[in-house]
């Protein structure tokens, strides 16, 4: 019998488990990597498969098992490890996870003690340090280092945990850890203790990981760090010692400990507890994001130091990628590198999630979480190349949707790279050639340049996607809906009359869709500039009500006066949001992506209903600047906010509501980036309750921008279909 399984089979010690079961059962063949299946040929195939399914791997993964008769050629004295073949296509290796126990066991004693790229056929590096399939050392950085005799004898010994296991190593063959100054000169003596007592003395560091690099220090030298690196608001990530310290700087939730402490090692927004040093982490904000160490080397360096907590950031120039050159590093000006000698193969930035409840949102899917796919319709070969913040790209095939991991934002020429380096790697493990390569419908967007070169390589047709049809498109197929009225609730999607959308009401499926409602358009004076100076949306929306404004001087009154008439339009939610925290005095101008409607939130959170707040439709428009008269300034600024956002979201839920029953759904849905904002979530999901309608949220996919090329691709395999 010849039997064929797909899945996550391989880095998983899934060729040993097998080996391992047969010959516990006597019988004869041979198991190899297919490509990325594993393929079985054994003499007594139905025996083999009633005991596989209790010896599985941890990390493995069954997908799919075919089984075929053929005749066996094989010996007949015992069951061995064939050399891999590479044919056939598709994802089959897990993501990276934490160090396991018994790896941490492994560093604290033995041979292996103190060694930092320490792991096991159950934890480690997977994805970032893969070139290629079949999942074996030579397609992998290991590559570049022999084992020892010791490793060696690990490697071939059916019995121990590391039989077979590609990335085996110890310190006598393996990658090491070296120190350097703030001038590029080594330090002697333990890499990391040193790296730690450095730390500890307030100094600022830049340690290499396994899927990129981070800056490091401690918790309470945050306004160091903040000027160092001209990062005056935007929060830090916090990696904790152990999960005990997370009582000391947050207030999680039963579910939040559980994801912040399971082998992927997600950073965690959770509520944090108010002091000087949680506020400068995350300045003017509830939430503080939160993860734990999840490398043998993130353990070593706790042990050294005497502080519990650190911050620990993406080391990269704003608008670039994560830097993984040693060399380009050590241009940034930090006081010391902990920089270790294995190539960094695959990029992975630190996965951010959010709870609510049990329900999981990836506002970025990267480390852990990639490679993943979801089912979904329509059939066809597609690359689909998301929109221009937050990027992620997909590539469909097998009526399957693959995603890379986060590429980042903006378009500056690393990130071009990355996303096509990110692009091409993925459609070689899958052995995709597209038939499509799916756009944004925005003209100015800089991946069109790489969409461009793709489509001429391989003569793919390039489709153009409307932004908000594909957030739609990604919820429904991540439900597994061919149809849905959705809310679009983001900062900016080019629409297809030209203007800014992102507070849309839509029906859509995977063929078309209909704007039903959207929120007033307001003009965006000066267009980019109004994203970041605040005080042109609300002189704008002043102006919209007739009324005064003593926001600017007499000189740029007048131009902007002029830019009423001319300027690019918003429907986004985003930019009232951004509008009411210039009003509400909660945020003046936007320093990084979403900072106003982030501060927002916790007003949005602490908010009454006052009496006396209701809008109307005009045609398909909800009306929104008249709310803006509605207060006085004597209320309290947490009662006007709620007040404000609850106007427009009943009248967007009631909308959507009255569609689809109107086509016979029993629901709606919700995407975009705003819709990670959790009182916003709330407000939708409570008065579509008391319309008798459930609400569809993303848990799989990205909710923001991160989630566009998901729906681009869906949209693509449906047209081929």
């Amino acid at each position: 019998m010849r039997i064929i399984i797909r899945g996550v089979v391989q880095g998983v010690g899934f060729r040993p488990m097998i080996q391992r079961t047969a010959t516990m059962l006597r019988l004869s063949g041979r198991v190899w990597n297919d490509g990325p299946d594993v393929v079985i040929d054994v003499d007594n195939g139905d025996l083999l498969l009633s005991s596989l399914y209790p010896a599985l791997p941890a990390l493995s993964v069954i997908e799919e098992v075919t089984v075929e008769n053929v005749i066996y050629e094989g010996e007949r004295n015992g069951f061995f490890i064939s050399p891999s073949e590479n044919h056939g296509s598709g994802v089959s290796i897990p993501s990276d996870t934490a160090i396991c126990g018994r790896c941490l066991e492994d560093i604290r004693k033995g041979r292996r003690k103190g060694y930092p790229f320490t792991s096991c056929t159950e934890c480690g590096p997977r994805f970032t340090l893969l070139s290629s399939l079949p999942y074996d050392r030579a397609n992998t950085t290991m590559s570049d280092f022999g084992m020892c005799a010791e490793c060696s004898k690990e490697y071939a010994s059916p019995e121990d945990r590391r039989f077979h296991h590609q990335t085996v190593c110890c310190g006598n063959c393996g990658p090491s850890y070296s120190l350097y100054g703030g001038s590029g000169n080594v330090i002697a003596g333990d890499p990391i203790a040193g790296f730690g007592k450095m730390i500890d003395s307030y100094k600022i560091g830049i340690m290499k990981g396994i899927g990129g690099m981070h800056i490091c220090s401690r918790i309470d030298n945050v306004n160091a760090v903040r000027k160092w690196y001209g990062r005056s608001q935007k929060p830090f990530a916090v990696m904790l010692k152990d999960a005990e310290t997370i009582h000391k700087y947050a207030e999680p939730a039963e579910h939040e400990l559980k994801e912040v402490s399971s082998r992927y090692r997600p950073i965690v927004l959770m509520k944090k507890k108010r002091n000087d040093v949680t506020e400068q982490i995350s300045p003017g904000l509830d939430s503080v994001g939160i993860f734990l160490p999840y490398t043998g080397a993130h353990h070593l360096l706790f042990d050294s130091m005497g502080t519990d907590a650190m911050i620990m950031t993406s080391a990269n120039i704003p608008g670039e990628p994560m830097i993984i050159s040693d060399n380009d590093i050590l241009k940034m000006n930090a006081d010391a590198y902990l920089l270790h000698d294995q190539r960094i193969m695959n990029r992975a930035d630190d996965t951010v999630i959010r709870m609510r409840g049990e329900r999981m949102s990836f506002i970025r899917r990267s480390r852990g979480y990639t490679p993943s796919h979801i089912d979904a319709f329509g059939k066809g070969n597609v690359l689909a190349l998301g929109a221009q913040e937050n990027i992620v790209a997909s590539v469909a095939c097998n009526g399957r949707i693959h995603q890379t991991q986060y590429i980042g934002d903006h378009d500056s020429e690393g990130v071009a790279e990355y996303l096509e380096s990110a692009s091409r790697s993925l459609m070689e493990m899958l052995d995709v050639t597209p038939e499509i390569v799916a756009v944004d419908l925005h003209p100015g967007y800089g991946n069109r340049r790489f969409a461009k070169r793709i489509s001429e390589e391989t003569e793919a047709e390039i489709m153009e996607v409307q932004h908000h049809w594909a957030h739609c498109s990604s919820l429904l197929a991540e439900h597994g809906k061919d149809e849905g009225v959705i809310l679009t609730l983001d900062g900016t999607g080019y629409g297809d009359d030209g203007n800014a959308w992102g507070g849309e009401v839509m029906y859509a499926n995977f063929e078309s869709y209909e704007r039903l409602a959207h929120l007033q358009y307001i003009p965006l004076l000066g267009s980019e500039k109004a994203l970041y100076d605040l005080r042109r949306l609300k002189f704008a929306i002043d102006r919209m009500n007739g009324t005064g404004s003593e926001l600017f001087d007499d000189d740029s009154t007048q131009v902007l006066d002029k830019l009423m008439k001319k300027s690019v339009m918003t429907s986004s939610l985003g930019r009232l949001l951004d509008a009411l925290a210039f009003t509400l005095n909660v945020c003046k101008e936007r320093t990084y992506d979403g900072e106003p409607a982030m501060k927002t939130e916790p007003l949005l959170a602490r908010g009454r209903m006052l009496e006396g707040y209701e809008t109307e439709i005009i045609g398909s428009e909800i009306i929104t600047a008249p709310l803006f008269t509605l207060f006085s300034g004597k209320e309290k600024r947490e009662d006007i906010a709620y007040s404000v956002v609850r106007t427009v979201v009943n009248e967007m839920v009631n909308t959507a509501c009255d569609a689809a029953m109107s086509k016979g759904l029993d629901e709606i849905g919700v995407s975009g980036g705003v819709s990670y904002n959790g009182p916003i979530c709330d407000m939708i999901d409570d008065e579509a309750k008391k319309r008798g309608m459930n609400v569809m949220h993303h848990s799989r996919i990205p909710n923001g921008d991160g989630g566009i090329s998901a729906g681009q691709a869906a949209i693509g395999m449906r047209r081929l279909s």
